[in-house]
C-alpha cells in the first residue's frame, strides 16, 4: 500500500472545527489563523470530492459525510496521540490538565484526595466536570470517566474501582420508634425516602432474597434527587432509605445511622474507571488511574 505524504493534511484543521463547531475556536486551539484553518478545511473537501462542513455566519455544523469522516479521523488522531505518549510514558512526568467527568456521588472518593497526588505531580493540573449525564469520552475531550453500572462501549479501557451492595438504614430514633423490619416485604408498613434517578423516576428498592434479587416499590413522603439529602432526612429520623454501602460508611461508624435488613443487602453497580485506547498509555491517565485504584481502596 502506496501512503500519500499528504495523508493527514487538514485533518486536524477539520476534526477541531468539528469539535468546536467554530473555525475561530479551532484555530486558537491549534495556534494559528482562522483564515489558515477555513483554508485547511475547505482543500481537504475539494480533495475528498465531498462537502464535510455546513457554513453558517452563527455556525458550523457537519454533513452526514462529515459525521462519518470525523468518527473515522477522530479515531486515526487518538490513535497517533497515543501512540507517541507511549514512546515517552517511560520517562515523562505527568504535567499538563486532565480532564475527568464522574458523577456528584463519586466526588467524595476522589475530590478530598487530590492534594495526595498534586503533591507528587506539581505540574499537573485538573479540571473536573461533575454530573450524572454520560459523557462520550471521544466526543467531549475527557481524559477519563468515573462511572457506575453496567458498561456500553466495549472499545473503552475499563479499570474496576470498588464493588458495591444496596443497604437499607435508618436512625436510631426512628428504630426505637418503630419495630425493625424483620423481611424486606415489611418496609410497606414504614416510611420509606426515596431518591430520584436521573430518568425522573423514584428508584426502585432492591433485596437479595437467596440466590436472586427483587425489586420492591415502597411508598413514602419524601421523594429527593440528592444523596446526601436523603441522608440528611434519614439521620433526621424521618424514615428509612436505601442507598450504596460506600455513602454510609461514616454515618453507621458514628452511630448516626443504623443497618437495617443486612441478611437481605443485594448486591449495586460496579464502579470503573474508562478512558479511550489512545490515552490509555500517556503519563497523565496512568497517573491519574493509579489514583483513583488508591482513593477507592480507602
Amino acid at each position: 500500500m502506496t501512503l500519500r505524504a499528504d495523508l493527514f493534511a487538514g485533518i486536524l484543521p477539520f476534526v477541531r472545527t468539528a469539535e468546536e463547531k467554530s473555525f475561530s475556536r479551532a484555530a486558537t486551539d491549534l495556534g494559528v489563523t482562522t483564515a489558515a484553518v477555513s483554508k485547511a478545511v475547505k482543500k481537504l473537501e475539494d480533495d475528498l470530492g465531498v462537502k464535510l462542513l455546513d457554513r453558517s455566519s452563527r455556525l458550523v455544523t457537519l454533513t452526514k459525510a462529515g459525521a462519518v469522516f470525523l468518527e473515522r479521523c477522530r479515531q486515526a488522531v487518538l490513535n497517533v496521540q497515543g501512540a507517541r505518549e507511549a514512546m515517552h510514558a517511560a520517562t515523562k512526568e505527568p504535567q499538563g490538565e486532565i480532564a475527568v467527568t464522574l458523577p456528584f456521588i463519586l466526588a467524595p472518593f476522589v475530590v478530598p484526595s487530590l492534594g495526595r497526588l498534586s503533591a507528587q505531580y506539581s505540574r499537573l493540573s485538573f479540571r473536573f466536570n461533575m454530573s450524572d449525564r454520560l459523557a462520550r469520552l471521544a466526543d467531549e475531550s475527557y481524559d477519563v470517566a468515573i462511572r457506575m453500572g453496567e458498561l456500553e462501549d466495549s472499545s473503552l479501557v475499563a479499570r474496576l474501582l470498588r464493588k458495591t451492595r444496596w443497604v437499607t438504614v435508618a436512625s436510631p430514633s426512628y428504630v426505637a420508634r418503630h419495630a425493625a423490619p424483620k423481611n424486606p416485604s415489611d418496609v410497606a408498613e414504614h416510611n420509606c425516602l426515596r431518591f430520584v434517578g436521573p430518568n425522573g423516576k423514584p428508584r426502585d428498592w432492591v433485596f437479595r432474597e437467596g440466590a436472586r434479587s427483587v425489586n420492591l416499590r415502597c411508598k413514602g413522603n419524601l421523594l429527593i434527587d440528592h444523596g446526601n439529602y436523603l441522608l440528611g432526612a434519614a439521620e433526621a429520623g424521618m424514615g428509612l432509605c436505601q442507598v450504596l454501602d460506600f455513602m454510609v460508611e461514616a454515618p453507621l461508624r458514628e452511630g448516626k445511622l443504623v443497618e437495617l435488613l443486612g441478611g437481605f443487602s443485594a448486591s449495586g453497580p460496579q464502579i470503573h474507571a474508562l478512558t479511550t485506547t489512545g490515552r490509555a498509555s500517556s503519563a497523565n491517565v496512568r497517573a491519574f488511574m493509579r489514583f483513583l485504584v488508591e482513593a477507592f481502596r480507602g
